[in-house]
């Protein structure tokens, strides 16, 4: 147990907040864990698997995470256990932010057209479905509301090139946040699809011509500059607030004003 001397006047004070998706200190889970732990949230952190743990292990003390827990999101066991876990500890969850996304490099890396069925079928698995099973696992623990959070990104709403396959499932991630901001919305818990600009993550490093997007999307940015993950977490913490009590269901976009350039 931590001990907290932090004011409890903070906006998200003693809230119980599961963070899924950190790889290193350049994820977006991290600027977001970071963010909800600064407004005062405790923290449950996962990380993927044997080889990430010394990736994220350190992150995870350094923000004095309560639990820290593996979570590979296709072993139905280790998601269970996920929840198991935080019910022991806490009896509750408050938020959650899910940022995770998968596919086969090989099917990423061609056009959409070319993709296998195998190669989408993980993709839609990994990077959407598994945010219903852990929202399906997280709604009991809400029974005083919540909220949820989903990473997605402009490639959801237009084509971006080199986007191809995350694009189409994206697309579905967004849907699902507002499907299930309409279910969930009559036991208090809000949903959320966060969209941040392009940030050179782990994950956005297997992307063709990443850094040609980078440079495009400063270029065009009404504020002139890229986002980072600290503004993606600290816009993600906000909507997790009593100041965003009425707020659900959208799409956010964090991306120096992007989305609105023709």
């Amino acid at each position: 147990m931590t001990t907290d001397n932090r004011p409890a006047h903070l906006p998200l004070a003693g809230q119980k907040v599961l963070i899924a998706g950190i790889a290193n200190e350049h994820s977006i889970a991290y600027g977001c864990a970071k963010a909800f732990r600064e407004l005062g949230a405790d923290l449950a952190i996962t990380y993927l698997n044997d080889k990430a743990r010394p990736h994220v292990e350190p992150l995870a003390q350094a923000l004095e995470a309560e639990l820290f827990l593996p979570l590979n999101v296709a072993d139905a066991g280790e998601l269970q256990a996920v929840f198991d876990a935080i019910h022991t500890r806490w009896g509750r969850l408050d938020s959650l932010v899910h940022a995770i996304a998968s596919a086969p490099k090989s099917d990423i890396q061609g056009g959409l057209i070319d993709c296998s069925a195998e190669g989408f079928a993980i993709a839609m698995d990994i990077s959407c479905h598994s945010f219903i099973r852990m929202a399906r696992l997280a709604v009991p623990l809400m029974g005083e509301g919540g909220t949820l959070f989903a990473m997605s990104y402009h490639g959801a709403q237009k084509v971006v090139p080199n986007y191809q396959l995350m694009g189409p499932v994206k697309a579905a991630l967004e849907a699902t946040c507002r499907y299930l901001a309409y279910e969930l919305g009559p036991k208090g818990i809000r949903v959320h699809a966060i969209s941040p600009g392009p940030l050179k993550t782990r994950a956005a490093s297997g992307l063709k011509d990443f850094d040609l997007l980078l440079n495009e999307a400063q270029e065009r940015a009404p504020l002139g500059e890229l986002v980072d993950i600290m503004d993606v977490g600290f816009a993600t913490a906000y909507l997790a607030t009593p100041y965003a009590r009425r707020i659900s269901g959208n799409t956010v976009y964090v991306d120096g004003g992007v989305n609105i350039m023709a």
